[in-house]
């Protein structure tokens, strides 16, 4: 309060003595009660009216005492339960969590984990997943800049996220209470089986495979892939005390086109404790995605070699080379690659306009301008008889599928007749041209998309040297031939846009998220926001049916068809007002991550405590834990000193005192006949 309050505050009770004094006491004839009381509540009225004018700041000092907080957190996985470990971790909670000494301490905070980072509301040991690294990502966001503890019950078995070790804040101690068997059995795991989840029909397919190995003595052990009965690769593998691991890389035949259900199987001759770790299904689909290519011609030229060994190198593509008065059918054809068109070429363009197959045009000295004029209406040519030398300049802004500059400025010119060539409607150019390094404004390689039909042309002829001379620069052809099947794929995709479209896998591991997306179209083919759409998934061996509605998000419908076992099963998406569907299928593979385990993870908890400068302790060491926890000095409750300050006018009693003793004084006048 400064000087001058005090000061107002001084005569503010003079001026209300003053007041009460000459309105009551001064002349009065007598003194009785009544009148002193009178005087009083004068007194107080005119005073308390002038402190609320002037409105003095009051500051008051409260004293808080914070604690430092203890995060206790319990695994909560259904690894927990298979080790036999839940009773015993959630004893060690309950006595951690109602530990006077420690909340006296400490502020004692509980929390769960399992896939998330969840209040320990309801442990029950029955979640999918472990991720430990939710653990250090949340504590971090909740406790931000403070130091503080945390005692982490779990046996340290992660199966989801990234590696715990360095995720928690090394400046705050984790003590890990490692809860599970820790003795050494034998055991033989495959800890991790790597697959693409797609192959092409008659390649092969790699499989990797991790091996794990814990046991006191040397064995062989034999590895096994089976397809139903049949052995596709068996091998032998040796373990020892010293040989704790092995990785093992497989090629399998994609002999079969579908999905195809594989077995991995590792064995050995002795007994273990926990055999469920030894097997891991997995399962591939081969796709027969074979392109068949026309590359017609009515010429012989170098480009045509150079372009069927370069899209060859992909062996889903097959080209064949053709003239165009050989050609009697195009129902065979996904491509057609028609090199410098005349008048020749009349009877493909004819029975293309039914067909509708997507086409790539190539143009040179040779090419019938006037025949194309009439013949596509992607483009108009005027063309003369001179021949120029047109370089490629890449253009960055092309989006219609990803593809890296390969230097194709540094490429030898094309050659094609000098002319104008002026887009008729949206063209996506890929590479424009210049000549002499002054751009052309014009392209040289661009694709057109009309109506689900798909175009490509390039405006020059002598291909050939291009792929050579990345040879020469490269030493080979990978990154051209590349380029030649990005466009070759780009033209082979089936473009027909559906009102309904739905992505999902063909199958789903037990324990992963099964999330099936819809997109539902109106016919302008914008994105229907208000599309009502449902699925029904039915199990295909119990016949069980069971009904769901996909949420809305930002660009799409989603379901999320967690916890279904493992087994086949079919679904239907339904768009309610239009009665739009799909269906399809999927497969839950029988898999349990939670089951892989034989040992709580002590090595991987106590590098954790190293690496926080923390211990770790097993589950008869409690006792210790709490007595490390009471006995650092570096956690210490913290007094502040806090001072709030607020106006006077925010006292709200001293408003209601105010109309009191004013109601007060005018009632006991009333009474005294004073008024």
């Amino acid at each position: 309060m400064t000087s001058n309050t005090a000061l107002l505050i001084v005569l503010s009770l003079g001026i209300a003595f003053a007041v009460s004094f000459y309105q009551y006491l001064y002349k009065a004839k007598s003194r009785s009660k009544a009148t002193l009381l009178l005087a009083f509540l004068r007194f107080f009225s005119v005073f308390a009216l002038l402190l609320l004018l002037i409105n003095p700041i009051i500051s008051r000092k409260t004293i808080e005492t914070i604690k430092t907080p203890l995060p206790i957190v319990i695994d909560n996985s259904a690894s927990m339960a298979d080790l036999k470990s839940d009773k015993l971790a959630l004893e060690l909670f309950d006595k951690l969590k109602n530990n006077s000494a420690l909340n006296d301490k400490f502020e004692v905070q509980t929390y769960q984990f399992d896939a998330d980072f969840l209040p320990s509301d309801t442990i029950d040991f029955k979640g999918k997943q472990s991720n430990i690294d939710a653990v250090a990502k949340n504590l971090k966001n909740i406790y931000k800049n403070q130091t503080f503890p945390t005692v982490l019950i779990s046996d340290g078995n992660q199966t989801s996220g990234e590696d715990y070790v360095f995720g928690f804040n090394p400046a705050n101690k984790v003590f890990p209470l490692v809860v599970g068997d820790t003795m050494t059995y034998l055991d033989l795991r495959i800890a991790q089986l790597n697959v693409n989840k797609y192959a092409f029909h008659k390649n092969k397919y790699p499989v990797e495979v991790f091996l794990n190995y814990a046991g006191t003595k040397s064995l062989n052990a034999t590895f096994k892939i089976t397809q139903g009965n049949t052995v596709l690769n068996e091998q032998t593998v040796a373990f020892s005390p010293s040989k704790k691991s092995a990785t093992l890389n497989i090629l399998l035949p994609a002999d079969k086109v579908g999905l195809q259900l594989l077995k991995a199987t590792v064995s050995s001759k002795e007994s273990e404790k926990n055999s469920y770790n030894n097997t891991k299904n997995f399962a591939v689909e081969v796709i027969d995605q074979k392109t068949a290519i026309a590359l017609i011609a009515d010429m012989a030229h170098p480009d045509l070699g150079a372009i069927k060994r370069s899209i060859e190198t992909n062996a889903q593509r097959k080209v064949t080379i053709v003239k165009p008065n050989q050609i009697s059918s195009l129902e065979n054809y996904n491509v057609l690659i028609l090199y410098q068109p005349t008048v020749a070429f009349k009877s493909v363009f004819e029975k293309n306009a039914n067909a509708k197959i997507s086409t790539w045009i190539i143009t040179g000295n040779d090419t019938d301008f006037n025949f194309l004029n009439q013949n596509q209406s992607q483009f108009a040519f005027k063309m003369s008889s001179q021949k120029e030398d047109y370089l490629a300049s890449f253009e960055t802004q092309f989006n219609l599928f990803a593809l890296d500059n390969i230097g194709f400025e540094q490429f030898p010119p094309l050659e094609n007749p000098f002319g104008t060539i002026t887009a008729n409607g949206n063209s996506n150019v890929l590479l424009s041209s210049t000549i002499r390094n002054i751009p052309t404004n014009q392209p040289l390689l661009a694709f057109n998309e009309t109506q689900g039909q798909r175009s490509a042309y390039l405006f020059g002829e002598n291909i050939w040297k291009w792929r050579a001379d990345y040879y020469v620069n490269k030493k080979d052809f990978v990154d051209f031939d590349i380029f030649l099947d990005k466009t070759i794929q780009f033209l082979a995709s089936d473009n027909a846009r559906k009102s309904l479209v739905v992505s999902h896998e063909r199958f789903y591991n037990s324990g992963e998220a099964i999330e099936i997306t819809a997109q539902y179209f109106n016919k302008n083919y914008e994105l229907d926001e208000k599309a009502r759409l449902t699925i029904a998934v039915t199990n295909t061996k119990t016949k069980q049916v069971k009904n769901y509605d996909l949420l809305r998000t930002s660009n799409a419908f989603q379901v999320n068809l967690d916890g279904l076992t493992a087994g086949n099963y079919k679904f239907t998406v339904k768009e309610l007002n239009s009665n739009a569907s799909y269906s399809g299928g999927f497969e839950v593979l029988d898999f349990d991550i939670e089951k892989q385990f034989v040992n709580p993870d002590w090595n991987k908890l106590n590098q954790l405590a190293i690496q926080t400068q923390g211990k770790a302790y097993l589950a008869n060491q409690t006792d210790a834990l709490v007595k490390q926890l009471l006995e650092d000095e570096s956690y210490k409750a913290i007094q502040k000193t806090i001072v709030k300050k607020s106006p006077l006018i925010d006292w709200i009693w001293l408003l209601v005192l105010l109309a009191a003793s004013l109601a007060t004084e005018w009632f006991v006048r009333k009474y005294n006949g004073l008024l």
